[in-house]
């Protein structure tokens, strides 16, 4: 079981198979997911010093959820916990109920096959425990599993819970669910808007609507057996009167693969095609949720074209970054604003935060570290209303802790729908300080060609994962050092002569905090390593990165260079590549 503070995560299948869409689990795996309850629930006791914590439990639409939430729930009722039970849950809508309770249990393994699965620990403040707090329950659940006697001991409890306080639990799940539903939709509209105030939140939304007739947008969701399924999804578009077309839409019903990005956006892309031959010419946006529903990247209708297009990862994240910087700033320019990424998102976000005049911070690959990143960075005194993982597409809308595709669709709503007699419009915005010309019947087409233009390595792509043999990343990194350096001598005029590469600096992300100029590579540990590339002025022209994976037994690379250029960004991976497996097989 892979322990990070982004979701403990395994094959639960009991067959092993990662491929493998069977309920059943082995006994094992029951032990293990009771153990890792009574950690988190013994750390709710420590932390909290109150009696009978309450604690939501949810899962994702994955076939081993019942089964391990069955061990959860039985865990703890014997440890005195008042358990909110809401079943099938979005990622975001157990997040945003547990803001009322004590902390949650949430079961799932993200954007994994339908064979894995897993659990996320958090309190009530929206998001995952910190690196720091789940180090402790990590300790304490490798502590326990390693002691027979404990196995026997917890297992016994939970085979003694009584029959009646669980089935107490399965009857009020109905009633648990729709105060989640509550809590999440008026959460949502609090991360959309950015006002408490119900009534500026309506202003918004009429201004919304007003657009939606005016253009007429519709919206398309291939929900692939999510936990969206049976989230607020459907009804919000309904509310706000934007056709909304599904395909996929019952919980379990996973007709493919489970991750968001390019190669399994074909299908919601197909079905926009399909919608628009039959004259739903408001099918313009979509997406696909991942199967917590707390990721969703994008597909939108060129109109121009007269094809559905399938952005990547990077694009979806900038033209969200693009849409919250400008909201912010129509609705208050005197912020003092900043963005939070990841250290592997491109630097399209550079410029694009350069433009807007708002401050950019980077911290390592996981979504605790970039939340944790904005909170620190808050505390000085910046608006940071935008913030998550380039890398993957993912969007967190504050004062939401976790991505939600819901925040992306609506960020892009909001960018092309706010335009009012009294204020310029966001896409306006974001023309004058590009100095690009602005036309008011500007199309999502046109927002995407005012990008800036990079060509960056794909999260999901065969090339951007290696799979290295030696596990002390320290170790690697420092050989890696030397062959980069020797290498470096070598290729150096003809990098200068190719590409105008004529220095570099390296770069480290350790949790929240970025270091640059760094001599020793090998500080890194197993946290991100960026190698930036610079012209004779000193300009960044691109970067590539590499850092081992947090959540799968993988090492990821990228490269992501400036301009419309795939030989280069091939050229660079490849090297970086060449010189990891060289410094691994030393």
């Amino acid at each position: 079981m892979i322990l990070s503070a982004s979701g403990w995560r395994k094959v639960f299948a009991a067959s092993g198979n990662e491929q493998d869409p069977s309920c059943q689990i082995t006994d094992d795996d029951y032990n293990l997911s009771i153990a890792a309850a009574d950690a988190f629930i013994e750390y709710i006791y420590t932390k909290l010093d109150i009696e009978n914590p309450v604690i939501a439990v949810g899962m994702d639409a994955r076939p081993t959820g019942p089964k391990i939430a069955e061990a959860v729930i039985k865990l703890l009722l014997g440890k005195k916990a008042i358990i909110q039970f809401i079943g099938i849950a979005a990622a975001p809508e157990i997040m945003a109920y547990a803001k009322k309770l004590d902390g949650f249990i949430y079961i799932s393994a993200s954007h994994n096959p339908i064979g894995h699965n897993g659990l996320k620990f958090g309190l009530n403040d929206g998001g995952v425990l910190n690196a720091a707090e789940n180090k402790i329950v990590t300790e304490d659940f490798k502590k326990k599993i390693a002691d027979d006697n404990y196995i026997a001991e917890i297992k016994y409890l939970v085979d003694n819970t009584s029959s009646l306080e669980y089935k107490r639990v399965l009857e009020e799940m109905a009633s648990s669910k729709h105060n989640a539903i509550k809590a999440y939709y008026d959460f949502i509209n609090l991360t959309i808007t950015d006002f408490e105030d119900k009534e500026k939140q309506n202003q918004i939304f009429a201004s919304l609507k007003k657009g939606i007739e005016n253009k007429k947008i519709g919206v398309v969701c291939d929900f692939n057996g999510s936990a969206r399924t049976i989230s607020i999804d459907k009804g919000y578009f309904k509310n706000l009167g934007i056709n909304f077309y599904t395909m996929n839409d019952e919980p379990g019903q996973i007709a493919h693969e489970i991750i968001p990005e390019a190669e399994n956006l074909i299908h919601v892309a197909k079905f926009m095609e399909e919608l628009q031959a039959q004259g739903k010419c408001d099918a313009l946006l979509g997406y696909m949720p991942d199967c917590d529903g707390d990721r969703g990247n994008i597909v939108y209708w060129d109109e121009k074209e007269e094809k559905a297009v399938i952005l990547k990862a990077q694009e979806v994240f900038s033209l969200s970054v693009l849409a919250e910087l400008t909201y912010s700033m129509w609705k208050n320019p005197d912020e003092n604003k900043a963005v939070c990424v990841n250290c592997p998102t491109s630097m399209r976000i550079d410029e694009i935060t350069e433009r807007l005049g708002a401050k950019l911070f980077r911290a390592e690959v996981g979504e605790a570290n970039v939340v944790n990143c904005a909170r620190e960075h808050r505390e000085e005194g910046y608006s940071i209303r935008i913030l998550g993982e380039g890398s993957n597409g993912g969007t967190i809308t504050y004062p939401s802790a976790v991505r939600d595709p819901l925040n992306t669709i609506f960020a892009l709503l909001k960018l092309l729908l706010i335009r009012d007699e009294n204020k310029e419009g966001l896409y306006h915005i974001w023309c004058k300080k590009s100095d690009l010309e602005y036309k008011e019947d500007f199309t999502l087409s046109d927002v995407i060609n005012s990008l800036p233009k990079y060509t960056t390595t794909g999260v999901s792509e065969s090339r951007a994962v290696l799979h290295i043999k030696n596990p002390n990343h320290t170790e690697l990194k420092a050989k890696f050092q030397k062959i980069f350096i020797a290498d470096w001598d070598k290729k150096r005029a003809q990098l200068v002569e190719k590409y105008g590469i004529c220095s570099w600096e390296a770069i480290i992300t350790k949790g929240t905090k970025e270091s640059k100029d760094v001599l020793d590579f090998s500080l890194s540990e197993k946290g991100g390593l960026k190698i930036l590339f610079k012209d004779f002025k000193g300009q960044a022209l691109g970067f590539i990165w590499m850092r081992g994976s947090g959540t799968e037994p993988v090492f990821r690379i990228m490269c992501d260079v400036k301009g419309d250029n795939p030989e280069m960004e091939k050229e660079l991976l490849a090297w970086e590549s060449d010189m990891l497996l060289r410094a691994d097989s030393n």
